[in-house]
């Protein structure tokens, strides 16, 4: 009897641990998508490079830095994820463009994270974001 009791509460165990499993991908499989991005590669490009230009303005005694700073690398991560795998985006010279400036900013913030951007580095990105900006919205 003590047998067929713990066969049968190994069993359930393994039932419950698969539905948990199952209940928590489908729940993050299907979430919303907290940054914003709407699935419009041109819409999204826009989007992005003007959330990191004014985030890249952010100056170093701003005490809401560190969140935004935070934000950009979700939105960083988020955006890349997204349209890196797509074969139809990731050939344009503006996704190769965005991609530069995202790479520079997204390496500064984890090699100096509590540095704010260098002039120089926060006005080669903010050229480089508005050329991939220009160029989504022409189609290159």
């Amino acid at each position: 009897m003590a047998a067929l009791f713990s066969s049968f509460q190994r069993g359930l165990t393994r039932v419950a641990l698969a539905l948990c499993l199952c209940l928590s991908l489908l729940l993050t499989a299907c979430g919303t998508d907290s940054y914003g991005l709407t699935g419009n590669y041109v819409d999204d490009t826009v989007a992005v490079a003007d959330a990191l230009i004014s985030t890249v303005a952010i100056g170093a005694d701003d005490p809401g830095r560190s969140e935004a700073e935070t934000r950009a690398r979700g939105l960083i991560n988020d955006y890349m994820a997204r349209y890196r795998p797509q074969k139809a985006v990731n050939g344009l010279s503006s996704f190769t463009t965005m991609q530069t400036a995202l790479n520079s900013i997204a390496g500064h913030y984890a090699n100096y994270p509590n540095r704010p951007v260098p002039d120089a580095l926060k006005d080669r990105v903010s050229k480089e974001l508005k050329k991939a900006e220009n160029a989504a919205t022409r189609g290159a």
